[in-house]
């Protein structure tokens, strides 16, 4: 009698909506299923020469399911994406636009079907207004929240390169740690490099990317200010009082434009108001100072690499190298996780106080330093679990 293969067992799900998923699936319960595809994306294939198509979103497409014979609408969950390839790309969907858009004669949405994750939801009409109502009572995918796929890079440089990039991820509610078939989808990629970045094309994407890899874009006068400080800080053996900060910042920029006199003034009183602030909320030592905003540029750089892969403006081994020269840039700026991550949250704090002034720059703050704690104190955070240097 032949021997029975070895049974292995299935691989560990890659994040925690797969997780969820899989105990609905085991508790055998249909809401529980629709409870965890309401708060999650929901991703379609889609051919990219359809998706270029102005103005036209392709029909939900479909399946046989062999083992029911019965027509489904295939979807994956943000873990269970394929590797990247140049010409499908894929459409983010929630359950409550599934609902709205279902095909009149389908009756099976088929949930990662053929992996190690799947899950066969009845879609009659139904059922359809009870994903409508899950949809409504979820509020939506999860924003705020680290997400880790475990089967993409989580510890050497490149993990360290993309953890650079985990405040948007957490922000957006996206895999931190991903260089693959999406970042969002293929449309939202798109639109999100043209605005606010200005980038219709991959030429433009290449000139953007270097300016941050330079530090050109997370401004110069505020930059200016801290430099500042910091030389003085150099000269003095210790960190400058804000009078002695403040005279050198009149010094500097006497000699420039005088329209920067202003700027400068107004930045350093905003970065002085908020390392006053995250000292009395224990995120700076009591003698602890930003010296740098370069991680605001090098945090979105990331992000940008990310976005253009997703866009196909360019491919997976541009895409590491990127991020590999991102990561030793920041290496060579910041001592250390915590100090990236302070410096990347005064420039969206400074930032958002003088475009918005700082009544508006307020709940900026308190998701800024949230997201900060979270980055910096949650045991399965890349910041807690790969080396900086």
């Amino acid at each position: 009698m032949a021997p029975h293969p070895p049974a292995y067992p299935a691989p560990a799900p890659p994040t925690e909506i797969e997780r969820a998923l899989a105990v609905a699936v085991a508790g055998g319960g249909g809401d529980a299923v629709v409870e965890v595809l309401a708060r999650t994306r929901l991703y379609v294939l889609v051919a990219r020469l359809h998706a270029d198509i102005p103005g036209w979103t392709a029909p939900l497409p479909t399946i046989r399911d062999e083992a029911t014979r019965r027509t489904c609408v295939p979807v994956l969950t943000p873990g269970m994406l394929p590797p990247w390839h140049p010409e499908w790309v894929f459409r983010a969907v929630t359950l409550g636009e599934l609902a709205r858009t279902w095909p009149y004669n389908v009756r099976r949405l088929a949930v990662n079907h053929g992996t190690p994750y799947p899950a066969m939801v009845d879609a009659r009409p139904k059922h359809l207004k009870a994903w409508l109502r899950a949809d409504e009572h979820s509020g939506g995918h999860e924003h705020g929240v680290l997400l880790t796929d475990t089967g993409g890079p989580l510890y050497g440089p490149l993990a360290h390169g993309l953890a650079l990039g985990a405040h948007l991820a957490v922000t957006n509610g996206l895999i931190w740690n991903r260089l693959g078939a999406a970042y969002e989808d293929y449309a939202n990629d798109r639109a999100r490099l043209r605005s606010p970045w200005g980038i219709p094309h991959r030429a433009e994407y290449r000139d953007r990317l270097a300016s941050l890899m330079k530090n050109q874009l997370v401004g110069r006068v505020q930059e200016g200010v801290l430099r500042t400080r910091h030389t003085l800080a150099a000269r003095l053996g210790r960190t400058p009082t804000r009078e002695e900060w403040s005279a050198a910042v009149a010094r500097t920029f006497a000699a420039r434009d005088a329209d920067d006199r202003a700027p400068a003034d107004r930045s350093l009183h905003h970065i002085a108001r908020y390392e006053d602030r995250l000292r009395a909320d224990g995120a700076l030592a009591p003698d602890g100072r930003v010296d740098t905003l370069a991680a605001f540029d090098l945090g979105r750089a990331v992000n940008v690499v990310r976005l253009a892969l997703g866009a196909r403006y360019g491919d997976p081994h541009e895409a590491e190298q990127d991020v590999l020269r991102i990561g030793a840039l920041a290496r060579g700026a910041y001592p250390s996780w915590a100090d990236f991550s302070l410096g990347y949250l005064m420039a969206r704090l400074v930032h958002r106080a003088e475009d918005d002034g700082p009544d508006a720059a307020e709940s900026t703050y308190r998701q800024s330093l949230a997201e900060h704690r979270t980055l910096t104190q949650d045991p399965s955070s890349p910041y807690r679990n790969i080396p900086w240097s």
